[in-house]
């Protein structure tokens, strides 16, 4: 064919092609033909103020997707009903908004309709029900269906220090929450191989990016607030891991009156089995457990001494057998290169899986007197029973197969579904959906399955709502995920917020019946504090996205108040720039942990309170023989009125060591004594309220000499942590 002849054939395509498209007859918005004339020219009207709505993004933002479903008039009690598309439920609404609908929407139905009870609805809820309880104005005006149960006892915390040094009663104390950082490394059965389950971008992956908000600040700020936090995805960034099992004659070692030793349990316990080739294969159920009889004083012991790979910092984790026939205060001690943490453990709820206790500092090698835990059969309760099964030092590299091939990466790295398998969790009901077929569908599905496990009956799996799980009342799930997509011009992607208020089940309301609109309040409670503080500290214009209702396994699926959070597109260069700034990523874990605050206390009717933020003009000079005197200045929070300190916690350091757990002070001052000569002492400073404990201050080290020599002054010199244009601020 000649170009001649093509350039013809091209033209005549295109004249065809531009026909044909001139042809088609775009179908009218709506269908009058069906209405009554009365109804038609009341939805034209509709429309109409819909119309101007859209355009001017007044008295909300909407979609242009927006569209009005239908209109039923019923002229014998002067009531119209006008239902709109989900689109319509998309905006975050506040009481003033729905004023302003109202009003704008009589003004243009005119004075026909001016008696007439109008409702608008969304979601089949009428417009006011998408206002969340928070921003009500009123009491009398709160939907108790979405409040949570009263619990006629309050339910005693799975995991509390023996001693704490204060209680955040107006914070999270005794709320446990689940957190689930996206994605993670997986096998992909079609291609016969591990990888990521999203692509490399700006010098990372979404993978490890919403973990790096997750690990380091939200479940830390969430902690510090009393709270007891899950995540589906193994926390301890510690590669390396070592177990002691209570069949490990060399680590484990036990110690009773003859008149009361401890004893075998005839139910199955742990036992180390790697690599894990088989998904119905479970650790917690190849080995066995011991357990003795609580005594009002301490008269056995078990401890667990384990030969640390190499020193450094350790997640230390405990399983042993549950039933109501154990103690909910069994002792645990764990001996650290700081000194000795003591926790009580609820051991009535949690068995057969790992339960973290804190994350430590331990030489290497076997150090009975700081490398060491502990369990005593002391307890407030008498003749029931306290478990010893394994401990588990670290958060170790994956040796996981699929298909003869191994993971290969730490285990942090992994997604869900194969730590979830690691902890214990039932194949058929969490974490093996597919039979195997589908890593990737069985990784996010295993997220929501696995809270509810963490619940039970009847919150429990959707194959199996009555499996008594682990018995651990869960108060929140939220999935923190990253989004694609890019924008051309200099603005951010932003946030998207979604939530079901339908359940798995088809269900509108939880199984002991709150309604699932509490979901649409949770979600937009994280999505207004996410934009209201991102946009005070790093974007004016930082974009707010919709708040949507979407059938995603994350939020349909979970028996208990759960949102998804798509923080910001992984994708778009502006968003990327504060993703990768730590302020930033502490910024939006607090505004995340603010709203679970916030939420919560409206779900139980109870006052709350923000914990600090860090203290600042930490100085330490010699005030005396030995003596060292540390001052500091408290931080105030410009966003956040609550978040005044009124208490302050020194830790220390001795030398190489960890840091204890800290004294307590009323003041901005603290005078130390007793210095040891030639030994470097380390301080680092929070701030407390009754909302919980604010994250460190910088560390100080001092060391006293006595032998004439002089003093040496070591200046930090770190100042930035991003590059010129980004240290404003």
């Amino acid at each position: 064919m000649t170009k001649a002849v093509r350039l013809i054939s091209s033209l005549m395509l295109l004249s065809l092609c531009t026909c044909a498209h001139r042809a088609v007859e775009r179908k009218p918005r709506y269908d009058y033909s069906t209405m009554d004339k009365r109804t038609a020219a009341a939805h034209k009207k509709i429309v109409s103020w819909l119309d101007h709505c859209v355009a001017t993004e007044q008295p909300v933002a909407l979609a242009s997707s927006v569209r009005l479903d239908s209109v039923a008039i019923d002229e014998a009690s002067a009531k119209m009903a006008i239902y709109f598309n989900k689109p319509f439920s998309y905006p975050a609404y506040r009481p003033d908004h729905v004023a302003a609908m109202y009003a704008g929407l009589r003004n243009r139905l005119g004075r026909r309709y001016r008696d007439y009870r109008i409702t608008i609805y969304a979601l089949r809820q009428p417009l006011e029900q998408l206002v969340p309880n928070l921003y009500r104005s009123g009491f009398q005006d709160l939907d108790r269906s979405r409040l949570a149960k009263p619990s006629p006892v309050a339910p005693v915390a799975l995991v509390r220090p023996e001693r704490p040094l204060f209680r955040p009663h107006l914070g999270l104390l005794g709320r446990t929450i689940d957190v689930r950082p996206s994605h993670g490394w997986y096998y992909d059965s079609h291609q016969h191989r591990w990888q990521w389950q999203r692509p490399r971008l700006f010098q990372t992956v979404e993978d490890l990016l919403s973990y790096s908000f997750v690990v380091p600040y939200l479940i830390p700020m969430l902690e510090n607030a009393g709270a007891t936090v899950f995540m589906p995805r193994e926390r301890d960034v510690q590669s390396l891991e070592t177990i002691v099992d209570n069949d490990d004659p060399a680590g484990y070692h036990e110690q009773a009156e003859p008149d009361a030793p401890w004893s075998t349990a005839e139910e199955k316990g742990f036992a180390p089995v790697e690599p894990l080739l088989s998904a119905s294969v479970n650790p917690f159920r190849q080995g066995s457990s011991r357990h003795t009889t609580a005594d009002a004083i301490a008269r056995r012991r078990a401890t667990w001494i384990p030969d640390i790979p190499a020193t450094g910092e350790y997640a230390v984790y405990v399983t042993y057998a549950a039933s109501p026939q154990h103690v909910p205060d069994a002792h645990y001690q764990v001996h650290h290169a700081g000194g000795c943490s003591e926790f009580l453990v609820n051991q009535q709820i949690g068995g057969h899986t790992w339960i973290y206790l804190g994350r430590f500092k331990f030489f290497k090698g076997r150090h009975a007197e700081n490398g060491s835990v502990t369990i005593t059969n002391q307890s407030d309760y008498p003749g029931l029973l306290v478990s010893a099964d394994a401990i588990r030092f670290g958060g170790g590299f994956s040796r996981y197969q699929r298909e003869g091939l191994e993971s290969r990466r730490p285990r942090f790295c992994e997604g869900s579904k194969y730590y979830l398998h690691y902890l214990g969790f039932p194949d058929t009901l969490v974490h093996d959906l597919s039979g195997g077929k589908d890593d990737y569908r069985d990784d996010y599905v295993s997220r929501s399955e696995y809270a509810n496990y963490l619940y039970g009956a009847p919150f429990g799996p959707k194959n199996d709502r009555q499996a008594a799980g682990l018995g651990i009342p869960v108060d929140l799930s939220l999935a923190l995920h990253t989004d694609a997509g890019i924008n051309r011009s200099d603005t951010t992607i932003g946030t998207l917020a979604i939530y079901s208020i339908e359940g798995s089940d088809s269900a509108f309301v939880f199984p002991h019946g709150v309604s699932r609109m509490a979901n649409r309040d949770l979600a937009d409670i994280l999505q207004t504090q996410l934009q209201s503080d991102l946009c005070a500290l790093y974007d004016p214009h930082w974009n707010r996205r919709a708040l949507m209702e979407a059938q995603y396994a994350e939020v349909v699926r979970p028996n208990m108040p759960s949102a998804l959070i798509e923080l910001l597109s992984h994708q778009n260069f502006l968003d990327m720039m504060f993703a990768l700034d730590p302020r930033f990523r502490f910024d939006a874990a607090r505004a995340l942990y603010k709203g679970m605050v916030k939420f919560l206390a409206m779900q139980h009717q109870r006052p709350y309170q923000i914990q600090p933020l860090a203290v600042t003009h930490l100085q330490t000079h010699f005030s005396g023989h030995r003596q060292v005197t540390l001052r500091w200045q408290p931080q105030l929070d410009p966003l956040e009125p609550t978040a005044a300190p009124d208490r302050y916690i020194v830790y220390t350091r001795r030398n190489d060591g960890g840091f204890n757990d800290g004294v307590l002070y009323p003041s901005t001052e603290a005078v130390l004594s007793g210095l040891q000569p030639g030994v470097i002492y380390s301080y680092k400073v929070t701030a407390v309220n009754d909302g919980g404990e604010s994250f460190p201050s910088e560390i100080l080290s001092v060391c006293w000499q006595e032998d004439g020599r002089k003093p040496l002054l070591i200046v930090n010199g770190f100042d930035r942590l991003a590059g010129p244009a980004r240290t404003a601020g």
